[in-house]
């Protein structure tokens, strides 16, 4: 069919034109909205400018075509093959091109927003500056392509593959890129807000100076990668794989990274402000300087030498064990929730998270996990609070801390002792703890520094012993009395206590 016959028919209200031959033809700026294409050959065709929106051109052969400005929005190109065809500043909003060939094609400046290109083959494609907001790219072949500032803004790239692809400049906020292969990808400067990367692969990508807060990169594999500069706050990096990755002066303020293997990786002037530094795999890091201030800007510097780094990579996450007596029923569990939370709504320094409740035997065990040594004694000040115990506890925790010396932990349970008193007065809280008989169990009390210390700060005489009678144990089983000065503050060995503050580290807040 010639070109001026289809122009005719076209004009005449004829659309069904499946399998035409156009190849070489001239059809710039013509006008065939919605016109059925479908298996047409159109290659090297010039179709610059035209109107071809809701057109079918499915399983068309448009290799080499000039669509250069043309309207493809809403457009059905599934299995289209465009292999190298010139696409720059076309509209292809909302268009359909799942499966399609685009080779090396020139897609600079193209509107591809909430277009489908799920499966699409896009290897060596150009497509710089181009907008795919919220397109979906679902195991789609982006391979050597050329993205440099392209908005991908809320993109579905799930099992995407773009190795070697640039991004450089790319906006990729709210993406999701979960399981994408991204080997040796340019992503310097590139904006991942919240992307979610969870499983994917960005061995040796380039990620220098990239913005990745609150990003998910759970299980991400990121071995010899470049995150040079890169903003990471308040990213998810559980189990991620950093082995001889370059973090170098990056923000790591507020990280997760439980289980994520540094081996071999460098940090020296990493930003760790409220960074927990436990499970992890270090062997081999280097790291000259962290920088741990609040906003990341060098006013709380603190050095390491390769010893000291060992160490401050490889704690353990300080703990507070409190060991009931009894058996935790659904009332106690109740109980136990509605006295924490008061405790956390009054006194937020003391107590952060809820505890870890596991009950085995006739014994229930509250684990509370705490962020370093310096928010230990506090923690266990307030996590003893509604047991009959705490008054014993609490002020055994006061002398350690007076022992301690520490002007920060000191500071900070003077802080959490203002509050106290005024949860007591709650009558909620009063009134609970009076009537829970969970909370008259006697307790056992352990605390565990970064440094893998335990200490026993407080054991009932009659923890353990709760099944026995006064007949068969004795005075041995009676109450210690309030007025028995000695018992209250009798603290463990001295060289317990010593070695237990060894182990401790203050330290970490603090220029060096």
């Amino acid at each position: 069919m010639e070109t001026e016959e289809l122009i005719k028919k076209y004009a005449a209200g004829v659309r069904d034109f499946t399998a035409v031959n156009l190849c070489e033809a001239n059809l710039s700026r013509v006008n065939l909205s919605g016109a059925n294409l479908s298996q047409a050959n159109l290659s090297i065709a010039n179709l610059g400018g035209a109107n071809l929106s809701q057109a079918n051109l499915s399983h068309a052969k448009l290799n080499v075509a000039k669509l250069n400005g043309a309207n493809l929005s809403q457009a059905n190109l599934s299995g289209a093959d465009l292999n190298v065809a010139n696409l720059i500043r076309a509209d292809l909003s909302d268009a359909e091109l799942t499966q399609a060939a685009l080779i090396r094609a020139e897609l600079i400046r193209v509107e591809l927003s909430r277009a489908n290109l799920s499966e699409a083959n896009l290897n060596g494609a150009s497509l710089r500056e181009a907008k795919l907001r919220q397109a979906n790219l679902a195991g789609a072949n982006l391979s050597e392509a050329d993205l440099r500032n392209a908005s991908l803004r809320g993109a579905n790239l799930e099992r995407a593959t773009l190795r070697e692809t640039d991004l450089r400049g790319a906006d990729l906020t709210g993406a999701n890129l979960r399981n994408a292969e991204l080997r040796r990808a340019n992503l310097s400067q590139a904006k991942l807000v919240a992307a979610d990367l969870s499983g994917a692969n960005l061995r040796w990508a380039d990620l220098s100076g990239s913005t990745l807060r609150w990003a998910d990169l759970s299980e991400t594999k990121l071995s010899g990668a470049n995150l040079r500069g890169a903003d990471l706050s308040g990213a998810n990096m559980i189990n991620t794989s950093l082995v001889y990755s370059d973090l170098t002066q990056s923000n790591l303020i507020e990280v997760d990274w439980m289980g994520a293997d540094l081996s071999g990786a460098t940090l020296t002037g990493a930003k760790l402000h409220a960074v927990l530094r436990f499970g992890l795999k270090t062997e081999g890091l280097t790291c000259e300087w962290v920088d741990l201030s609040p906003n990341g800007d060098r006013s709380q510097i603190y050095r390491l030498t390769p010893e000291e780094s060992k160490k401050f990579f490889n704690q353990t996450l300080p703990t507070v064990r409190i060991i009931v007596d009894a058996t935790l029923n659904p009332d106690a569990h109740l109980a136990l929730a509605v006295a924490y939370h008061q405790i956390a709504h009054r006194c937020s320094t003391g107590m952060s998270h809820p505890p870890n409740i596991e009950v085995i035997g006739r014994r229930t065990i509250l684990t509370f996990r705490v962020g370093s040594d310096t928010r230990l004694f506090s923690t266990a000040y307030v996590a003893i609070l509604p047991f009959q115990d705490a008054a014993i506890a609490q002020e055994k925790i006061v002398h350690l801390v007076q022992m301690i010396e520490s002007p920060e932990v000191a500071n900070i349970l003077n802080q959490t002792l203002e509050k106290i008193d005024e949860i007591k007065k709650s009558e909620t809280f009063s009134k609970l703890v009076k009537r829970e008989k969970f909370f008259q169990s006697p307790t056992l009390t352990v605390l565990t520094n970064s440094g893998n210390r335990t200490l026993d700060l407080h054991h009932n005489k009659s923890f353990g012993k709760r099944m026995l009678t006064e007949e068969e144990f004795g005075d041995l089983l009676l109450p210690i009395s309030a007025n028995d000065e000695t018992q209250q503050i009798a603290l463990p060995p001295a060289s317990v206590i010593l070695s237990f503050i060894k182990g401790l580290n203050l330290n970490s807040n603090t220029n060096k």
